[in-house]
């Protein structure tokens, strides 16, 4: 098996760190104990924490001890952004996202064998600390110069806006996790996203001036799509991990509907699909994109990754249903409220005139090419043809008594709902 190094590498994985060379050594002479943080800013964790995952997993599998940081302290303050001041959460909708991350974040590690994965929240050393110890402790190592030249600092510095004392000192808050899990746990190596670089080395120096330590750094770079635009946006936000943020059926044809330019870089990236997998499918993107096996192949590795085999099975029964390849009534109800949810939708009762549902959804612009697209064929309600025109919704085409699906041609869809 080649050096997790050289699989990071390969895979697109590795962006900046302070010396592959000297980790590289670190690693060769035994395992080593390395980490990630999550800060709770939101109620999930997304597609960008989900590299690290990856990368975690990635670093356990080859034998190193992996501590994921569940930042219920740097939660309560934010990472500065670009631009604008965060508006602070209270301590206890933190508190509670921190319990979401930590049963998300424990999906991807293993806490048992010969390398177990350990949890831990900065609030447990921070919580207690006062103001003064924090200063004569670890602010004395920094020195302002260093702090000012971060890039986000200097850019929030010469906004009209400017930058808190708070979000300021996040980077202090930071190295000093660093430092204590090197006292603690022997935690040699940080990684992070890209733009994490500047806390990452926060870190790293903290550690070489108060213990004499060397520690390493490294960063995954930021994922962008072929054509130079931003990952992993959708119309209703980012891609969350989290169920009750983003069905698992919604998840499932995000990764589905990836680019051929972009999927094989996405199945490296994402999935723990060998070489010689991943080669195979980048053949079939070459000969055979009509058939979309590496994207099927991204999504179902994915989807099983964050959710499991059981909410796989239930977004491929749903989305081969939703395109009339199964039967659309062996679909339960949580399984169909979840794929009809990102659906353009009409609401009605039985009795109400099909041509109005098909306006209402948007699916036609007016009741007369609803009347046209009828004579063509081309309408269809619960996976039936539209055959009349003044057809009306009858009881029989619903779905669990609440839902029928609309559909234009073969891949328009639409959805009735009657429960409002």
């Amino acid at each position: 098996m080649p050096h997790v190094l050289d699989e990071l590498a390969w895979r697109g994985l590795i962006a900046q760190s302070t010396d592959l060379g000297a980790l590289r050594a670190a690693m060769d002479s035994g395992p080593i104990t390395y980490y990630c943080g999550f800060d709770p800013t939101a109620a999930s964790l997304h597609h960008g924490h989900l590299v690290q995952l990856v990368v975690l997993r990635h670093l356990q599998l080859a034998g190193h001890r992996a501590i994921a940081l569940v930042g219920g302290a740097t939660g309560l303050i934010g990472d500065p952004r670009q631009s604008g001041e965060r508006v602070l959460n209270t301590k206890e909708t933190v508190a509670e996202w921190v319990e979401r991350l930590r049963s998300q974040v424990s999906r991807f590690l293993d806490f048992e064998g010969d390398n177990p994965a350990r949890i831990v929240n900065n609030l447990d050393w921070t919580g207690e600390l006062t103001a003064i110890d924090f200063l004569r402790e670890v602010g004395k190592h920094y020195r302002l110069g260093t702090m000012l030249a971060k890039e986000t600092v200097a850019r929030r510095l010469a906004s009209e806006e400017g930058i808190s004392f708070t979000e300021f000192s996040y980077q202090i808050l930071q190295g000093f996790d660093f430092l204590e899990l090197y006292r603690r746990h022997g935690c040699t190596l940080q990684t992070g996203g890209n733009d994490q670089w500047g806390n990452l080395l926060s870190g790293v120096e903290l550690a070489r001036k108060a213990e004499g330590a060397t520690l390493h750094a490294l960063t995954t770079p930021l994922i962008t799509k072929a054509d130079g635009t931003k990952f992993g946006k959708t119309e209703g936000g980012a891609v969350w991990l989290a169920p009750d943020m983003m069905t698992p059926y919604a998840f499932y044809q995000f990764w589905l509907n990836t680019d051929d330019a972009d999927v094989v870089r996405f199945l490296k990236i994402f999935t723990f699909r060998s070489r010689e997998e991943i080669a195979e499918l980048e053949a079939a993107v070459a000969e055979r994109p009509a058939a979309r096996e590496a994207q099927r192949a991204l999504a179902q590795d994915v989807t099983t990754l964050v959710h499991g085999e059981a909410a796989l099975a239930a977004a491929v029964a749903a989305s081969q249903a939703l395109f009339g390849r199964g039967d659309l009534r062996e679909l339960d109800a949580a399984t169909l409220e979840a794929a009809v949810a990102e659906l353009p939708r009409a609401t009605g009762a039985v009795g109400t005139p099909l041509v109005d549902l098909f306006v209402e959804a948007g699916l036609v612009k007016s009741k007369g090419e609803a009347r046209r697209a009828v004579a063509e064929g081309g309408l269809s309600i619960t996976n039936e043809r539209v055959s009349d025109a003044e057809q009306v919704l009858e009881e029989h085409q619903l779905l669990h008594a609440r839902w029928a699906l609309l559909r234009r041609g073969k891949k328009t869809l639409g959805v009735v709902d009657t429960s409002v």
